[in-house]
């Protein structure tokens, strides 16, 4: 039977012949693993995935969690699906196996993890934040923060948030107005409130680890005065037991378009004058800790997004296939049979926009995960003194690129959802089909963890231009990597020399938006959004140039049963070189010509 979560030979494709993963088992850290190890990892993902996760995605969106006063209240399925993601070993993947973990890359963390976002990424909402939540702590927290929080964390007996917006801040976090007062003990006292906080309350663990950020009386305005705390929901004593009732209290559960599974709520710091936190790190480096969080959130914000997209296109392919209609345009004849649509040009060219759309995104997701991995490659694994380089280097990648692993899927696999509902005609927009939830739940990624104009400030007011540009010159290195791989083959020229004319608008558009940054930074980042467009799409079309390659050698190899599959990467690249990229240069011009109309738009003229 055909999955209806993944395409299971493009997930292996991806990681074996785009990322060769299994390199990594030359590691030291990896040496216990193979690629038979892998593969048992996302057997096992996709078998939970499917038994665990899939079934109860539609009844969690049609019966979402309630509040009574007292406690949250779902379907019991969500709690039997993270249980078996917990008892899996799951949350702990990527940590040591002396904690309790599988010793995981990265790259096959977020592989397997990406089956439970398209299963239902309602619940699996839960266990990933509390993933990011873990691996903050781990990172930043002492031993004895480890010893209360991080082993449950990691075992699933306790699960996570992150606690950053307010009501009257939103994404500007220099005005939260939480505040954390030091007590004799070392111990802070939190006072605040926290909205649209995911899975800030629930009954589907032991106890609920918030990482809350606040300001310390005294300390610097703005970001720089920023803290973080851990704030349980259940105070936890030293020796790891539970004691009584921390005073955080859920003021109100949020209802939403989609994500409908996972609560969204708005939560309450110290009402009483009673809710105890702890310090995480130093004071006043609280923003800096969480966005290794945040960052992490993002990338996996990307994921969701691509994986609801592949959702729609798996079932959307699925109904062009099954469904007859129409007849070819040569063919009046209305006695003969009719034609399943995906006959039809216009069926195809919207599963061959999906197709790129959100295989591309997938490749994009996996490759930033992989130089997850090539930051931590531990020392004398490659030759001497290039082991600091390739970590500085993976890491200046990773922060060029994490905007876009954000920033394009959530907006290009949403455009995959509309147009599976597309296919799908009436019956699309109807809930008897599940394409309408795909898109309903969506529709939050391009809003959460910061929003396509947040993503975009980051990328060209920062990002692209730090250090000279520097960040932006290793991806230039990179692509013309690959343009020099792909102009060797005749089938895949073209493309080459396409994507260097695209890197070279990138530059040109970099070059003339220099000097405008510098001298009114307003004009010249007031169309930052299309900046973001126009180079998440070369950075796709790059993705797409690398898989066409991999693809090449795989028809070289010979394997018939593999043609169709390599064929349709190529045409899918085609695709997205012919219909995709050239929307670039007018993007460029825009961006060139400063064009100034969202400023000249006063107020009072709409």
């Amino acid at each position: 039977m055909t999955s209806q979560i993944i395409n299971r030979r493009d997930l292996e494709f991806q990681l074996f012949e785009v990322l060769d993963t299994e390199a990594l088992t030359s590691r030291p850290r990896y040496a216990e693993h193979s690629k038979e190890t892998f593969r048992a990892v996302l057997d096992t993902a996709e078998a939970m995935a499917t038994e665990k996760f899939a079934p109860h995605n539609h009844k969690a969106d049609a019966n979402e969690p309630t509040f009574d006063g007292s406690s949250v209240r779902m379907i019991p399925e969500v709690k039997e699906a993270l249980k078996a993601f917990s008892d899996a070993g799951f949350i702990a993947a990527a940590h040591d196996f002396e904690r309790g973990g599988m010793q995981l890359p990265v790259v096959m963390t977020q592989a397997a993890f990406s089956l439970f976002k398209s299963a239902n990424v309602g619940s699996a909402a839960y266990p990933f934040l509390t993933i990011g939540n873990a691996n903050v702590i781990h990172r930043f927290g002492t031993a004895a923060q480890h010893e209360k929080y991080l082993k449950p964390l990691l075992a699933g007996r306790f699960f996570g948030t992150m606690a950053l917006t307010e009501p009257q801040a939103g994404s500007s976090l220099s005005d939260i107005t939480t505040s954390a007062t030091p007590n004799p003990d070392g111990t802070y006292s939190l006072s605040g409130n926290k909205i649209f906080i995911s899975a800030g309350d629930h009954e589907l663990s032991e106890n609920i680890v918030h990482l809350v950020l606040a300001k310390i009386p005294g300390g610097p305005p703005g970001v720089k005065g920023i803290s973080l705390f851990i704030v349980p929901k259940f105070r936890v004593n030293d020796d790891g037991t539970l004691g009584q009732r921390n005073d955080v209290t859920l003021t109100g559960l949020i209802h939403k378009m989609g994500y409908r599974g996972t609560t969204s709520t708005m939560l309450a710091f110290g009402e009483k004058g009673q809710c105890i936190g702890e310090l995480v790190g130093e004071e006043h480096k609280g923003l800096s800790y969480m966005f290794h969080m945040m960052n992490e959130a993002r990338i996996g914000v990307g994921m969701g997004a691509v994986m609801l997209g592949y959702r729609g296109y798996l079932a959307s392919l699925d109904y062009a296939k099954e469904r007859p209609q129409g007849r070819a345009p040569t063919n009046k004849n209305p006695s003969e049979p009719q034609l399943k649509i995906i006959e039809h040009a216009d069926v195809r060219r919207m599963l061959l926009a999906q197709k790129a759309y959100v295989e591309g995104g997938y490749a994009l997701c996996l490759y930033c995960a992989r130089l997850v991995d090539e930051q931590r490659v531990p020392a004398g694994t490659q030759s001497a003194g290039t082991d600091d380089t390739a970590k500085q280097e993976a890491g200046l990648l990773l922060d060029l690129l994490t905007p876009i692993a954000k920033s394009w899927p959530s907006q290009w696999c949403l455009e995959a959802n509309s147009l599976a509902i597309q296919i799908h005609g009436g019956y699309g927009y109807t809930r008897e089909y599940p394409v309408e939830q795909f898109y309903r739940d969506n529709r939050l990624n391009p809003i959460h963890e910061g929003t396509h104009g947040i993503q975009a400030l980051d990328l060209l007011g920062r990002k692209a231009v730090t250090n000279g540009g520097a960040a932006m010159k290793l991806f230039a290195a990179e692509a013309d990597k690959t343009i020099a791989e792909a102009r060797a083959d005749t089938a895949l020229a073209a493309y080459a020399a396409e994507l260097e004319t695209a890197l070279g608008d990138v530059a040109a558009t970099l070059q003339a938006l220099a000097p405008v940054l510098a001298g009114n930074p307003t004009l010249a980042l007031a169309n930052a959004v299309l900046f973001l467009e126009a180079f998440g799409h070369t950075v796709i079309a790059w993705i797409w140039l690398r898989q066409a390659l991999a693809a090449q050698r795989g028809l070289r190899q010979g394997l018939a049963v593999d043609a169709d599959f390599y064929a349709g990467k190529l045409a899918a690249c085609r695709w997205f070189y012919r219909w995709e990229l050239p929307k670039t240069r007018q993007w460029h011009e825009l961006l060139r010509s400063l064009d100034d109309t969202t400023l000249s738009m006063k107020p009072e003229f709409f």
